[in-house]
């Protein structure tokens, strides 16, 4: 081992890898790293804020780093550790709260219009036959679960499940229900 072998950064290193500085560093090596980049985000914008990000903190070790030759590999590592750390962030912005904030500008909506949907959605529900009506009122109307409404019908699970799908099927293809969808 020579004496400018142990030398950090310009001395050896500069010699064996040909990046005299950090600016030819980044102008020979960018366009591989931008594609480690865009690999790692959704947005080619977002790609280029990590890269930008990660060779700054690259920028700040220059100095530190003794084998150039391993530059690539410490750049992608403080990708790596970017991009975790910004998914990480995000998380913990996002917090559960008590109450949802009510979406401004929505018109609340025309009680008349309402009425007129639930009287609608009635009849077609009274057209239904005996037992679909009976088991989507006990669903949706008393809120039961399907198990529920099996025990109170005295029918099984899966009779409740086929007979509540093809009442909703009758219910979509209602022509009076036809301007709701």
């Amino acid at each position: 081992m020579t004496a400018t072998a142990g030398t950090v950064c310009t001395g050896a290193s500069t010699a064996a890898t040909g990046y005299p500085s950090f600016s030819s560093y980044v102008r020979a090596r960018g366009p591989l790293l931008l594609r480690t980049a865009r690999s790692l985000t959704a947005n080619p914008c977002d790609a280029e804020d990590l890269l930008q990000t990660a060779l700054a903190k690259t920028y700040v070790a220059w100095e530190r780093i003794e084998d150039h030759r391993a530059l690539d590999g410490y750049v992608r590592r403080a990708l790596m550790n970017t991009r975790t750390s910004q998914w990480r962030k995000r998380k913990v912005d996002e917090f559960a709260c008590d109450e949802l904030p009510e979406p401004a500008g929505l018109p609340e909506p025309d009680p008349a219009e309402q009425q007129v949907l639930r009287d609608a959605m009635w009849r077609a529900v009274t057209r239904l036959p005996d037992r679909q009506r009976a088991m989507v009122v006990l669903r949706y109307y008393e809120d039961l679960s399907e198990a529920q409404t099996a025990e109170v019908l005295g029918v099984s699970v899966g009779t409740v499940k086929s007979a509540v799908s093809r009442a909703l099927g009758k219910l979509r293809e209602d022509p009076e229900l036809a301007p709701v969808r």
